[in-house]
């Protein structure tokens, strides 16, 4: 292929591209304008459902009604997409009459919705339309229906669903993030959702789960020598060393920024004891502290590590900067 055949032909990959995600973004921004007290409406009946909110669509649709159903049970509102086609064979027995249905129909004239339309109403479930017709027959059956329709589908023989199911995941979108605001739902509820993530280890992560403890702790009575602490601190590997008082108490820190500023001094380490050259009431946390709680602290203050204590300021473990890290918080 010569060099300007290749030129042209990315210019048109380019220009083609650009195109239809400006067509897409046409059909989000008419979709848009129709957010009114419909959507309102829709947002009440799923507020006020006392089971699932099921997602029901065939072909393109079914794959956006599988990812609403998926935005919807991570952010607060319990929902799973059913088939319509398995459903006429047995899988409607997983809706129940506290259910609310959310049909998903661009033509509004899908056969297999249409079939389940009368069992879904029998049993009393609400239904929430999205199509691209409201006077279709699934617009007229729905309780609420949402307009999800475009004036053109990108696919340039306007046949490919791509304006359309784009318009239709915006809607979904907008449903979700609405109703976790009505909810209150905050970034603890999200991750009980995505514990796997790293906005779970986040905010899900404690203390206790990440610091040292027993005989990985770095520790020092108070009268003990500096060069006995820095031993401590050399083999416990964690940049500071937590020092202890008469009744076995946190009453200090060391740390090696302590050991730069004493060096910094021109002081004789042999002639010291690690009191003289701690910081006293260092900063501590509880083992049930959120470990994001503790990343905080640690910016604020300046700080690369702290001791954990119990109530009575007894030393229960150790952590720094790095274990969050590996921990996977930062």
């Amino acid at each position: 292929m010569s060099d300007i055949r290749k030129s042209l032909d990315e210019k048109a990959l380019i220009d083609h591209g650009r195109s239809v995600l400006g067509l897409e973004a046409e059909a989000v921004t008419s979709v848009r304008d129709r957010i009114d007290a419909r959507f309102a409406s829709a947002c009440r009946l799923i507020l006020d459902c006392p089971g699932r909110v099921i997602t029901v669509g065939m072909g393109k649709s079914g794959h956006i009604g599988g990812k609403i159903a998926a935005t919807l049970a991570s952010t607060g509102t319990p929902a799973f997409f059913v088939h319509p086609g398995e459903a006429s064979h047995g899988d409607l027995g997983m809706i129940t009459d506290a259910d609310l249905v959310l049909a998903i129909s661009n033509s509004g004239e899908t056969p297999e919705i249409l079939t389940i339309l009368p069992i879904i109403k029998r049993i009393g479930v609400k239904l929430v339309a999205m199509t691209g017709r409201l006077e279709s027959t699934l617009g007229k059956q729905a309780d609420v229906c949402l307009d999800v329709g475009v004036p053109k589908e990108a696919c340039p023989m306007n046949l490919a669903p791509t304006s359309s199911t784009t318009a239709t995941l915006a809607m979904g979108d907008a449903l979700a993030v609405a109703l976790f605001q009505s909810r209150g739902f905050t970034e603890r509820d999200f991750a009980q959702s995505h514990p796997g993530g790293a906005l779970g280890r986040r905010l899900l992560l404690y203390v206790e789960d990440i610091m040292h403890t027993g005989d990985t702790i770095p520790l020092v009575h108070e009268n003990d020598s500096l060069p006995h602490a820095l031993l401590e601190m050399s083999s416990k590997g964690l940049g500071m060393t937590g020092v202890l008082d008469d009744q076995g108490r946190l009453c200090g820190i060391f740390t090696d920024g302590d050991l730069r500023r004493t060096l910094n001094k021109g002081i004789d380490l042999y002639k010291l004891s690690i009191k003289d050259v701690m910081t006293r009431n260092p900063k501590t946390a509880s083992k049930d502290t959120l470990a994001a709680e503790v990343i905080q602290m640690m910016r604020t203050k300046t700080i690369n590590g702290l001791f954990v204590v119990d109530d009575d300021n007894r030393v229960e473990g150790a952590l720094n900067m790095h274990d969050l890290l590996r921990a996977g918080v930062l």
